[in-house]
């Protein structure tokens, strides 16, 4: 992006002749990023009529199923529906060790990817292949104003306070993959600028002249190595070396190329840097105001209960044998939706770092005190996962309570809405069950407002201290869901048992079931609660101080086993839950419930990749074995995702 070649003064466009078409398909493509915002916005007001219409029925009792399509804008548009998930749900996975981190994106990313490089390539080329005397020159200026003019976008996606999921009703982290993608797309467009102008330099044997007078080539190359190193970086293997890094030098990343990119370009073309600028600026100012929101108290309320700080919050640490952490965080008076996350910044543990984690409760029920706890299970990989289960662990042995003043900032995201479903399958491995168990309270706590009847719950694990903390829990929701009426089903599968003398269970279908099984837990069986107490679960996940506001440190904590592993829950003999130690057939769990159900499902899975594949070309194939909306009677089948990594 040079403003003169070979002597002669140019913007950044090239010579007038072509000058006005770069800056003009510049401002096309933001146009059509404004047409799409609409279209997504558009889709977003019909998806909320079609969820009123659905209550009002469900309210009015007037229909058995009120959750299938009342009228022909809603059967055309549950078709148009289930053709868009039938052709974006599936995914290859690499079932590699070494290589699974290449497994490529889902079929619907794909394809948006190969929509968006379309635009881009025939904004690249357009009217600019001509062999005359400006073809290199012009493919060179053609191509800097194509790369210039993503750079918006990428720190639009990056943002945290995401105006673009906001119009599009998707969190942040629903966008970051695209974020990355059109960071390697700049990676690719700014080589061809660069190489077009370099090539040229050569065949006039003008390479040394040009580099020493013009001095904005510097900046360009650095630049372009800036998102050279962005792309390697971001890597899954190299990202995992060291998260915290990556999270730091990426930041610093991100300012030098906006500096480079300054330095280099035009004064006409600057408009993009303020763009990216604006944008930067407007995430941090509105992550800073919830900080200061969250975690200043001007006048803290210490008359109820402890943990009235005016300076962040009381959080008590603790551990759960040998891979699990549980945080309870006190004095929260913060909204939040099942299924949300915040960023989590200990001071004394990380100085320097501040983590995403799932907020493992539904939201506070109103006879909550003033001390509300939210509540958060973090699981042991390494850097500040690892330090954290490590202090918790000397806390314990030394006798302290494991109190630390934290910082929250959120929360972030966009759950998904199950309300409108009849029947509602909440599948998560090991600690995915953080999302999906507040989802599960969530609906049963709101039965009376909501259409769903139905409720499956998997919860696989390879060891059963993973799965302690939740098996109380489920038991409770059990019991509610009984009282209001919804029909719950819940399994457990323990993949890993190192115990020969364990008294054997029941295993997951592996085939197509017909009606419900004597070995499957359910909200209707008559056997009555049991009194084991799981020796991982903490009491109170939504209400942690009720009662009057009973401090937290009065409850009963799970015991400490850092050293013995149990390989199953304290519940795997208990009838209550269905409990299996093989992998369950995903599929056949899946087609039981769609099968059995008169209205439309929805799938939510948390885990890792290898899961998330395999549960994305279940629903995809499932639905097209059916055709669902395509006159069968078969009721739409939809999945959310939420994939966790990092």
């Amino acid at each position: 992006m040079e403003r003169r070649h070979e002597g002669h003064h140019m913007s950044m466009g090239g010579p007038d002749s072509f000058q006005t078409t770069n800056m003009g398909l510049a401002q096309d493509f933001w146009y059509i990023i404004v047409a799409v915002l609409g279209f997504l916005a558009l889709c977003r007001l019909v998806n909320l009529y079609k969820a009123r219409s659905r209550l009002q029925k469900r309210f009015a009792n007037s229909v058995q199923y009120p959750t299938k399509p009342s009228n022909q804008f809603l059967e055309i548009w549950a078709t148009l529906t289930a053709l868009i998930r039938e052709s974006s749900y599936p995914q290859l996975y690499v079932p590699s060790t070494w290589f699974s981190w290449m497994t490529p994106p889902p079929l619907g990313r794909v394809i948006t990817l190969l929509v968006y490089w379309a635009i881009i390539i025939s904004m690249m080329t357009a009217n600019a292949i001509k062999k005359d005397a400006f073809f290199w020159e012009r493919i060179g200026f053609r191509n800097a104003w194509v790369t210039v003019m993503q750079m918006p976008l990428l720190y639009l996606l990056a943002s945290k306070c995401s105006i673009i999921g906001l119009i599009a009703g998707t969190g942040h982290e629903r966008l970051n993959w695209l974020h990355r993608w059109v960071g390697r797309t700049m990676f690719v467009t700014g080589a061809v600028h660069g190489w077009h102008f370099f090539v040229e330099w050569q065949r006039a044997d003008m390479v040394d002249y040009q580099m020493n007078m013009m001095g904005t080539v510097k900046y360009g190359f650095g630049a372009w190595a800036v998102l050279g190193w962005s792309l390697i970086s971001g890597f899954a293997p190299l990202r995992r070396l060291g998260y915290e890094f990556f999270v730091l030098q990426h930041l610093v990343s991100a300012i030098l190329f906006i500096w480079l990119v300054y330095r280099h370009i035009p004064v006409e073309a600057r408009w993009n840097v303020w763009f990216s600028i604006g944008a930067l600026c407007f995430d941090r100012a509105c992550r800073s105001v919830l900080l200061v929101w969250q975690n200043v108290k001007f006048r803290p309320n210490r008359s109820k209960c402890k943990g009235g700080q005016r300076i962040g919050h009381l959080a008590q640490i603790r551990a759960v044998g040998d891979s699990i952490t549980v945080i309870n965080i006190k004095d929260v008076h913060f909204k939040w939706k099942a299924g949300q996350h915040l960023y989590l910044w200990v001071p004394a543990i990380g100085p320097m770092e501040a983590h995403p984690y799932t907020i493992a409760c539904a939201h506070q029920l109103p006879e909550t005190c003033i001390c509300n706890s939210i509540q958060l299970v973090v699981r042991k990989h390494g850097g500040f996962s690892k330090r954290l289960h490590g202090r918790a662990v000397k806390d314990h042995a030394e006798g302290r309570k494991g109190n630390y003043t934290v910082f929250v900032s959120g929360p972030y995201g966009m759950p998904p809405r199950l309300d409108i479903y009849e029947t509602v399958i909440l599948i998560s491995a090991s600690t995915g069950a953080s999302f999906t168990l507040p989802i599960l309270e969530d609906l049963v706590a709101n039965a009376s407002t909501n259409c769903i009847k139905r409720i499956d719950f998997l919860l696989t694990t390879k060891q059963g201290e993973e799965i302690d903390f939740y098996v109380k829990r489920l038991h409770e929701f059990l019991d509610r869901a009984k009282e209001v009426g919804i029909e719950l089903l819940v399994h457990i599968a323990t993949t890993r048992s190192s115990s020969p003398s364990l008294p054997p269970t029941s295993i997951l279908p592996t085939t197509r079931t017909e009606g419900k099984s004597s070995s499957r837990s359910s909200s209707s069986d008559k056997s009555p609660n049991p009194t084991h107490n799981s020796g991982g679960q903490e009491k109170g996940s939504h209400n942690n101080n009720t009662g009057g506001g009973r401090d937290m440190e009065d409850k009963t904590l799970p015991s400490l086993t850092p050293h013995r592993r149990r390989p199953l829950s304290d519940g795997s003999a208990d009838s209550h839950v269905h409990h299996s130690t093989t992998r369950p057939d995903i599929a056949a769990f899946i087609r039981a419930p769609v099968e059995a159900t008169g209205g439309e499902t929805k799938v939510v899975v948390c885990g890792g990749p290898s899961l998330v594949a395999k549960v994305r070309n279940c629903v995809a194939g499932l639905a097209d074995e059916r055709a669902v909306h395509k006159g069968t009677g078969a009721q739409g089948i939809g999945l959310f995702v939420e994939e966790y990594s990092f």
